[in-house]
């Protein structure tokens, strides 16, 4: 039984809270919501965005606090050691093996996206995109294939003399992979929650000035857009498509992906709580600050300051191309022409390697809690272990992006299967674990009195939702792709990349095994010792 005197704690609600938000606020609300928005009918996805974080967001974030807290009242801050105590049922341990998969395999991709931000950040302060348009503006290509091509060169996708190989890339992946070691394992209060707590708040900085210096600028000439017309695009619902699945699908998956549920983070950073602590209102509080960081900052940014100098329709051809095209390559191009747009461009893409680095390391830390508390792992002993698998598995993800491996990493980890564990978890709380029990839990201690409505909202109408939605997603999507009829990063699957697209099915599978091998030692190891709850 691990040892509850041992386990850390959070040093003040408020660093709690930030931390928690920071992990929910990522790179998904400033590239991902945007593109979602416009690729789905601006206001049209807002209406199904709106109530999905009703009917799953809001539910499943006081689930996932009262899961995680109930786990460390009995020394288990990971989904495994939580799952067995929720259910004592041989299987239940390795579902919760899902809380430890998801979020390792977004952690090696993902850091290595957010080393893109910290190194645009740089190349924005020392004018390097400009002198890469200088070098190549007499080839005749517009700014904005310019851009493009400096992020494919950059990313190894493909070979450009500018950047030498992946040799640049892979320095500012060093650098970010450190980054966030450093923060591990300075522990929970005096790492993660020191961070977050000046972090955030220059994160939102830096967002309102970049809003205020958007909502500025003058119209540009000869382009018929302007950044009211952006923002209108967002907020002005047309409803024909509302009857589409597809924007019902990608509103749900973008609560799941803002608000970093079905993850397994929450529960770890949860399980630290004192037995008393409130949830209700902490996680409602958490759950708000993502939707003001998503709905308030990130719809006013990318979107109508594109529109504004490339016009609606080429703004939404852009957001087509996927978030990395509207948030580094448009972005890129934009910041080239505004007066000190050097100094605002570092700030842009500063503001996401902070959205991003608050995300990788809760990202980290089931994986790091579940060494030290079924195996007892020392804290830097965990997290050393954690920073090595991380190096070993973004190799293949650096060398192999452009065989489409990365796409494929993120699909079925940072997609389907964040849908598949958030139905697995809520089924196995709210029906195993029992509703009367999971009601209590998470009103236990609180500061707020939840509406009773929601009891009604977690029991029937959450579950339901996510099983259907599982289903649509399956069948709509995951099918084609899983078979090789579609690409996950879009489109047809091109056939000298499938050896690398099984790689990373194979990547993932190796994982499944290995973790479900590490949980059968750990259970047959120190199980015995373990007092029932």
């Amino acid at each position: 039984m691990p040892n509850l005197t041992t386990r850390e704690s959070w040093g003040t609600r408020l660093g709690l809270i930030f931390a928690v938000a920071g992990n929910a606020i990522g790179l998904g609300n400033f590239l991902r919501f945007p593109v979602q928005a416009a690729e789905n009918g601006g206001g049209s996805f807002m209406i199904p965005y709106i109530i999905a974080f009703i009917l799953i967001g809001i539910p499943l974030m006081w689930m996932e606090w009262a899961i995680g807290r109930f786990g460390g009242k009995h020394g288990h801050g990971s989904t495994p050691g939580i799952f067995a105590k929720m259910w004592n049922h041989p299987i239940s341990k390795y579902l919760g093996v899902l809380g430890l998969i998801i979020p390792f395999i977004v952690l090696v991709y993902y850091v290595f996206i957010e080393s893109w931000t910290f190194a645009y950040s740089v190349f924005s302060l020392t004018g390097t995109f400009q002198d890469y348009m200088t070098l190549h503006k007499s080839e005749g290509s517009s700014e904005l294939l310019l851009m493009k091509n400096f992020l494919l060169g950059y990313t190894g996708v493909e070979s450009q003399p500018f950047f030498s190989g992946l040799t640049m890339a892979w320095s500012f992946l060093i650098i970010t992979i450190a980054a966030n070691a450093w923060i591990l394992y300075k522990g929970l209060s005096g790492g993660i929650e020191w961070f977050a707590k000046w972090a955030l708040p220059l994160l939102f900085f830096f967002a309102i000035i970049l809003v205020i210096r958007i909502f500025t600028l003058d119209a540009i000439p000869g382009v018929n857009g302007t950044v009211w017309q952006g923002l209108g695009y967002i907020w002005n619902p047309d409803l024909t498509r509302l009857w589409d699945v597809d924007v019902w699908l990608a509103a749900a998956g973008q609560i799941f992906f803002t608000l970093s549920l079905g993850m397994g983070s929450i529960h770890a950073y949860a399980s630290y709580l004192k037995p008393k602590d409130d949830i209700a209102l902490s996680g409602l509080a958490t759950g708000i600050t993502n939707e003001f960081a998503e709905i308030i900052l990130g719809s006013c940014i990318a979107i109508p300051v594109a529109v504004l100098f490339f016009g609606l329709s080429e703004t939404i051809t852009i957001a087509q191309g996927g978030s990395f095209n509207l948030g580094f390559v448009s972005m890129s191009v934009i910041f080239n022409h505004i007066a000190y747009g050097q100094f605002f461009g570092f700030i842009w893409f500063f503001l996401l390697f902070f959205a991003g680095i608050t995300s990788s390391v809760a990202m980290g830390l089931p994986i790091v809690t579940f060494l030290k508390d079924e195996f007892q792992f020392n804290h830097k002993k965990a997290v050393s272990v954690l920073i090595g698998l991380t190096v070993a598995c973004v190799i293949p993800v650096v060398l192999f992006n452009k065989f489409g491996y990365l796409d494929e990493l993120d699909f079925w980890a940072g997609t389907f299967m964040l849908v598949l564990f958030g139905a697995v978890e809520t089924i196995l709380f709210v029906w195993v674990f029992g509703m009367d029990k999971a009601w209590a839990e998470i009103n236990e201690g609180s500061d707020i009195k939840i509406p009773r409505i929601f009891y009604f909202i977690m029991k029937y109408v959450t579950p339901t939702f996510l099983i259907l939605l599982l289903g649509a997603w399956f069948f709509n999507s995951a099918w084609d792709i899983l078979i090789y009829n579609k690409s996950a990063g879009g489109g047809n699957v091109v056939s000298e990349n499938i050896p690398y697209i099984t790689a990373a099915r194979v990547f993932i599978f190796g994982f499944i095994v290995l973790f479900c091998s590490l949980v059968y030692v750990a259970w047959k190891r120190y199980g015995k010792k373990e007092v029932k709850s």
